[in-house]
């Protein structure tokens, strides 16, 4: 296999660009090769590192765009704005981005020569250096286009990119109200210090925690951010009564950054040891999904997913749902109005999960 081939490969599979025979035997080519396997490791700590390094370097650009912005304005008073201090203030800004830039440049030189060594140790070393030196080449022109995309950061990043969040744990919420209050567990939000929920297009929204219950292990955060577009309706109900026993019920959650399907039914209408707060369910069910809802097929939900018993296999609770009116009620100086109707009924679960899917959120707290 030739070695550009060998890179294509390796970045389809980390990708996920394969199909499911092509990824099979790439498997086995690791397995038997320990070069190709060295390659895969080496390129995907580079992949990541390029992508966390990208993160901050937005991220700091976006505060840059923000002080300049402020201090032109009055706002604030910054010696770097004063006088001829400005110029050299931007000279030096651009400075670094160029310096960012190449650094990238040589990551990426530096990452093609330690791949192309590991894959093909046979190779010349002229032939490599030849390869190097080529992508080297492309370094002042990379440098240059860089610079020109950070000129335009702060309008891209006024248009709704956010920082990547960094965050310790990440669980499940939904929404209860079209005005950015979402439910989860109250063990998903403790002792955070800051709060986040990522949409379906992988948007992260600041939110703040407006009450919880420990008790019953729910919490209501409240969406802050302005970039939250409220919708006109929720499409599930809140069911204020108990199922019964055998009915079938699916979960939507996070226990990964993709939305994850699950299905079972209700096994008892009691939970960990006769617990009346919550209900048990026979579903796959992993930490993430916690906080996610669980729904009926006429689209009700009917309980929050809240923990799993690790003594028994496909042992679920979920909170009951009639409690979340209980915990709307003892709100203070918030009003909220709960979906009561499901426009969900009838439709086949597919055709539901989309609907339901945008307002289900991973929450992630820090």
């Amino acid at each position: 296999m030739e070695d550009n081939k060998i890179l294509e490969a390796i970045e389809r599979y980390i990708n996920g660009q394969m199909s499911a025979d092509e990824r099979m035997y790439f498997e086995q080519l690791r397995k038997t090769n320990s070069e190709i396997d060295q390659a895969v490791v080496e390129h995907t700590f580079f992949l990541q590192q390029m992508n966390r390094f990208d993160s901050r370097r937005k991220f700091k650009s976006l505060l840059n765009d923000v002080h300049i912005d402020l201090a032109e304005k009055g706002a604030i008073k910054s010696p770097r704005l004063q006088g001829n201090a400005k110029v050299i203030y931007l000279f030096n800004r651009y400075k670094r981005v160029a310096a960012i830039a190449a650094s990238i440049a040589g990551i990426t030189t530096l990452a093609v020569s330690i791949i192309f060594s590991s894959v093909a140790p046979t190779r010349e070393k002229k032939e490599i250096q030849e390869l190097v030196n080529t992508v080297g080449q492309l370094k002042n022109h990379n440098i240059k286009q860089d610079q020109a995309i950070n000129t335009i950061s702060s309008k891209v990043n006024a248009s709704g990119v956010s920082p990547a969040v960094d965050y310790r744990a990440g669980a499940t919420g939904f929404l209860i109200d079209t005005k950015g209050y979402v439910i989860t567990n109250e063990h998903v939000i403790e002792n955070a210090h800051e709060v986040y929920v990522q949409n379906t297009a992988g948007k992260d929204l600041k939110a703040k925690v407006i009450y919880t219950d420990a008790d019953r292990d729910i919490a209501i955060l409240k969406i802050t951010d302005e970039k939250f577009k409220a919708p006109s309706s929720i499409p599930y109900s809140i069911k204020q009564t108990n199922s019964s026993i055998a009915e079938p019920v699916y979960t939507l959650g996070f226990p990964r950054n993709d939305v994850v399907y699950g299905e079972g039914y209700l096994a008892a209408n009691t939970g960990f040891k006769h617990d009346t707060l919550s209900c048990q369910i026979a579903i796959a069910a992993n930490p993430g999904n916690s906080g996610g809802p669980v729904l009926n097929k006429k689209g009700e939900v009917i309980g929050i997913l809240t923990a799993k018993q690790t003594t028994a296999e496909g042992a679920v609770f979920a909170i009951k749902s009639k409690y979340i009116f209980d915990a709307i009620r003892d709100l203070e100086n918030e009003t909220l109005k709960l979906p009561t109707t499901s426009n969900l009924k009838g439709l086949e679960r597919q055709q539901q999960v989309q609907k339901i899917q945008p307002f289900v959120y991973m929450v992630k707290v820090n």
